[in-house]
């Protein structure tokens, strides 16, 4: 199977589940150091717009840069003054690596945490965007591990009313849904996730 080439100046659902279905996150410091990891690798390429991290599976909702929009020196876990190639394949691929690597240290395991490659979903219609980000903050509903949407701690959802979020870009989401009292009414309607059949890692 031909794997999409992540193109930037287009939105992306990115998303994948433990190798076999397996856990990827064991308690809750796993899944703050993921979210410190994806900060320091993804947020120099890519605006996040939603997220969602499951105990076997995780979502993301990005766009990814365009050259003129990435700043070299926000690289800042790299040894030169700029990094010679910005890849968001690449970015993607230090996260997951950093990530199994402290994983299989602290719980003495070793190989693959993740599923390869991870799935990626190129988004081109602003209807499906706004659809998606709700798909992604009720993925813990669908899933019925959460009663509803604000119950669960380990997605983008909180972010919104908080001015300490630093992955999510408020100001853009709020523009996909009109603003942000648009952005709430929405949250608390049921949608259909009839589109996003078979995108489930």
């Amino acid at each position: 199977m031909k794997i999409e080439v992540l193109e930037p100046g287009n939105y992306y659902h990115i998303y994948n589940r433990g190798n076999n279905g397996e856990r990827i996150f064991f308690d809750d410091a796993n899944y703050s150091y993921f979210l410190q990891l994806y900060e320091k690798y993804i947020s120099p390429v890519a605006k996040t717009l939603a997220w969602c991290l499951m105990h076997n599976h995780f979502h993301f909702l990005v766009y990814l840069k365009e050259a003129k929009e990435i700043n070299k020196t926000d690289f800042k876990y790299s040894t030169r003054s700029e990094v010679a190639v910005v890849d968001p394949s690449r970015q993607l691929g230090h996260l997951f690596n950093s990530y199994t690597q402290a994983i299989n240290k602290r719980y003495s395991r070793t190989g693959s945490v993740f599923e390869k490659p991870f799935e990626r979903k190129k988004i081109t219609s602003e209807d499906y965007l706004r659809k998606l980000v709700f798909y992604i903050h009720n993925n813990p509903v669908h899933h019925s591990v959460a009663e509803n949407i604000i119950s669960y701690p380990w997605t983008s959802y909180h972010g919104f009313f908080s001015e300490k979020e630093r992955i999510i870009h408020k100001k853009e989401v709020f523009e996909l849904f009109g603003d942000f009292e648009n952005f709430k009414k929405f949250h608390q309607k049921e949608h259909t996730i009839e589109p996003f059949q078979g995108l489930e890692p």
